[in-house]
């Protein structure tokens, strides 16, 4: 896949681009108040626990959600959902200029909760149109273009977050997050294309969300076929990383500060965050390009580089325990994630590839659901691990040891295939 093939999908599809501008502007703005956020509770109670249970807010409530919103992709036209989502979340990060202080934090949290229902709403719903907009020849290209967006999005928000909120204060973080939501949905908006799923379906009714006939529907579905079983897991391996999300921020904010002239101790933490995650997105702009350029659409590689993912993320979280400087502690954190983007964006194809139409809204939001489950289980328990007394170098080593787990199961999963 050469790296032209990028340029002319976006410039010869009109819908690709425009939910590509999308992705470009909202993800962004979710990057730059991350770092605001995390900065905040830090500074304010200087509590581990705090940050993975900010990080839990955003990621917990979608493995629960999921359910519901896998029928409400399946049933309802996704690019309304997905505007929806981002007039919603519009709305929910400009009211985070509300908290302040100690007093006021249980408002964050509810915050983060109802933005990360909104978010699940959203991500099933984009992976789910990209068949439907893009040619056959072109959605390994689209799934490239997507996780290399997410990547570099991340790379930059999360560099240039702790800039903005260090020169301009938190508030303006959030003002322009909320644009990048409103920028979004005008973007959604212009979209033309036909929803298959979507006709001649009844009207949705709450009482359709609960009765779970729509989710066991989708379950026998995915249990019929053992390769689509095996994939759907996937990014639930790549979840095992989520104590990076702790890791990072303790990192930055304890081990490498970035001092520069006149910053205060906790401004050169801030900074220190920025470019440890920075250096994540980095690895995760290079593992897109590796998990789509290399791989393409072709099962086998597709399944190769999975595995090769695994054990990079295995190695460089490793090697990131023993590191003595932010230079030397950014090198196999590029690794690391590097082998997460390529196994994201690979499997992401794979699903898509072995998925119908009226059946992918709920396979994407179960995909989420566990890559959200062990993201919250990893990061809640390297915060508690952290309050009592673990050393991050050591929660690093962890991480690095339990990355081995998804590659094992994943060779056992071959017979799959077979």
């Amino acid at each position: 896949m050469p790296l032209s093939a990028y340029w002319r999908l976006v410039r010869g599809n009109r819908n690709v681009r425009l939910l590509w501008m999308a992705q470009v502007v909202s993800e962004l703005g979710d990057w730059f108040y991350s770092v605001a956020i995390f900065s905040f509770l830090l500074d304010l109670t200087g509590s581990a626990r705090l940050v993975s249970l900010a990080f839990l807010s955003q990621v917990l409530p979608q493995t629960f959600f999921a359910p519901a919103a896998g029928v409400i992709n399946d049933r309802l036209s996704r690019r309304k959902v997905m505007m929806f989502a981002d007039w919603s979340r519009a709305l929910i990060v400009l009211s985070m200029i509300l908290v302040q202080s100690r007093g006021t934090l249980w408002l964050l949290f509810v915050l983060l909760f109802a933005e990360t229902i909104c978010y699940g709403l959203f991500e099933p719903g984009a992976r789910a149109i990209i068949p439907n907009i893009a040619r056959p020849g072109e959605i390994a290209v689209a799934n490239a273009l997507s996780s290399a967006t997410w990547s570099i999005n991340f790379a930059v928000g999360a560099a240039l977050g702790g800039v903005v909120a260090v020169a301009f204060g938190r508030h303006t973080v959030f003002v322009l997050n909320a644009l990048s939501f409103v920028a979004s949905a005008l973007f959604l908006r212009r979209m033309k294309f036909i929803e298959p799923h979507a006709e001649n379906q009844f009207p949705l009714r709450a009482r359709d969300l609960l009765d779970f006939s729509g989710i066991t529907e989708g379950a026998r579905y995915v249990r019929r076929d053992p390769k689509l079983l095996a994939t759907i897991f996937v990014k639930g391996g790549v979840g095992l990383m989520g104590a990076n999300w702790v890791i990072l921020p303790l990192l930055g904010e304890k081990v490498f500060p970035l001092h520069l002239a006149r910053l205060s101790d906790s401004q050169a933490g801030t900074l220190g965050m920025s470019a440890l995650l920075g250096s994540r997105g980095v690895g995760a702009i290079l593992g897109s390009f590796l998990g789509g350029n290399f791989a393409g659409s072709d099962p086998a590689r597709l399944r190769r580089t999975i595995l090769a993912s695994f054990l990079m993320a295995a190695c460089g979280y490793l090697f990131l325990g023993v590191a003595g400087s932010l230079v030397l502690a950014s090198i196999p954190l590029i690794v690391a994630h590097c082998g997460g983007s390529a196994a994201w964006t690979a499997s992401t194809t794979l699903l898509q590839e072995l998925t119908d139409d009226r059946f992918r809204g709920r396979v994407f939001s179960a995909e989420f659901a566990f890559c959200t489950f062990t993201l919250a289980a990893c990061s809640f328990a390297a915060g508690l691990l952290a309050d009592g007394g673990v050393p991050v170098r050591t929660l690093a080593y962890a991480t690095g040891a339990l990355m081995i787990v998804p590659a094992v199961l994943w060779i056992a999963a071959r017979r799959a295939w077979r």
